[in-house]
């Protein structure tokens, strides 16, 4: 009998050894693999965060890093290490500064806005403010390759004439649109919210669209607008935001400065920073303008934010497709919808509400307008519009003397007649 317990004592310490062993060797077989991408966050951090010669904590936990304008990101791409930087366009479009009307009722009144970082400090003159990237956004991505990039699905044709296409990409919109033309800028005023988002995958945001080429591999695209991702930033905040691609979000482009290709030129403004504040329900409303247009002379793509901000530009060589010019805009919302528990989310877009109620209530674009080859802005002659449920987010537009052509768009998402 002792025997036999012996041998059962025996075998359960071989089984426990051999289970250790296991263990063990799984476990340094794992530990080279969180090494391996510890040192590749840390390479990507290393070539994203450039040395500052100043920095700035912002209240809502950002860090901005004041970073000579010729050591920026965009330049560790391999066609620019010669390129001189161009401070300002040659040209500005024709008629910009006479349509900056805005209604005077003292309800509709349009207020300035800023960025949170600024209470704590600007950066200097030569200088570009550059939002920190920290480990836990990098690792938040799906990899390290992937992180600041937009996922490869996100394409979307407004005339698709397939439905089932459009609804699996799990983003949705409602926009406005014109094609059919060349056109070589677009501008609008944005208003800005802070809507709710239901998964941290999710985002919601509102953007101008200036596209080349056809929606197939080599899609052409330069977004600029206002988004709420968690995912990207770590948090709720409504941010100022840009992107690019050259091959429908493959391989090229990012948002913001996460990769080199835009040229930040100016020492104010930092792209992906918190914009403050933001419309409230029957409350005060507050406004953003964008205007994206190509430089007649030089050919690049330039960003202008407000009156007052020229914030640089994507060279021309970035595009094929743009390098000539954009033929089709796009205005509006786009929200991702990962269908949680097999419901529509409840990720707003826009300020969560439709757009029949209006002013105050749903959000809105107004003064819209391209800029043609003569280098003049240019009302639409023709608006399209774009949704796929639009009983989850729609978009009804309009024109009057004081908004030009505008729209109403966004809505809940989930709701009785969105399941």
């Amino acid at each position: 009998m002792e025997g036999a317990h012996y041998r059962n004592g025996h075998r359960r310490m071989a089984l426990f050894l051999a289970c250790l062993a296991v263990l063990i060797s799984l476990s340094c077989a794992a530990r080279p693999s969180v090494s391996r991408q510890k040192l590749q966050v840390e390479k990507h951090l290393k070539r994203l965060n450039k040395s500052p010669i100043k920095t700035i904590e912002s209240p809502d936990g950002d860090i901005i890093d004041c970073v000579p304008i010729s050591q920026q990101p965009a330049f560790d791409h391999p066609f620019l290490k010669d390129h001189k930087i161009q401070t300002r366009p040659s040209y500005h479009p024709e008629g910009l500064f006479d349509d900056n009307k805005v209604s005077k009722g003292p309800k509709e009144k349009s207020n300035r806005m800023t960025q949170l970082f600024h209470m704590n400090g600007k950066c200097s003159e030569g200088s570009i403010p550059i939002r920190r990237t920290k480990e836990e956004d990098v690792l938040r991505a799906s990899s390290v390759k992937r992180y600041g990039k937009k996922k490869h699905r996100s394409i979307h044709k407004p005339r698709s004439a397939d439905p089932d296409l459009i609804n699996q990409s799990g983003h949705q919109h409602a926009i406005a649109y014109v094609e059919g033309d060349k056109y070589y800028g677009a501008k609008a005023t944005i208003n800005v919210w802070e809507p709710k988002i239901q998964q941290p995958n999710e985002f919601s945001l509102s953007q101008i669209w200036v596209l080349g080429g056809s929606f197939g591999e080599d899609l052409n695209s330069i977004e600029a607008g206002w988004q709420v991702s968690p995912d990207l930033y770590g948090d709720n905040n409504t941010r100022l935001f840009t992107y690019w691609t050259s091959d429908a979000y493959q391989a090229t482009g990012c948002y913001n400065l996460l990769c080199s290709g835009f040229i930040q030129v100016n020492s104010e403004i930092a792209m992906g920073a918190s914009i403050s504040p933001v419309s409230a329900f029957r409350n005060s409303q507050y406004d953003i303008s964008i205007l994206v247009w190509k430089d007649p002379k030089e050919g690049h793509w330039w960003m202008q934010f407000g009156n007052d901000y020229v914030l640089g530009y994507w060279p021309s060589f970035l595009f094929s497709y743009l390098a000539d010019s954009a033929s089709m805009i796009e205005w509006g919302g786009e929200v991702v919808n990962s269908e949680p528990e097999g419901q529509h989310t409840a990720t707003q877009m826009g300020s969560g509400r439709f757009p029949e109620e209006g002013f105050g209530k749903a959000s809105y674009f107004r003064n819209i307008h391209v800029v043609d080859s003569t280098n003049n802005l240019k009302s639409p002659k023709e608006l399209g519009t774009f949704t796929e449920q639009s009983n989850c987010y729609d978009v009804q537009t309009g024109n009057n003397e004081d908004w030009g052509h505008y729209f109403y768009y966004g809505g809940p998402g989930r709701n009785p007649n969105c399941p």
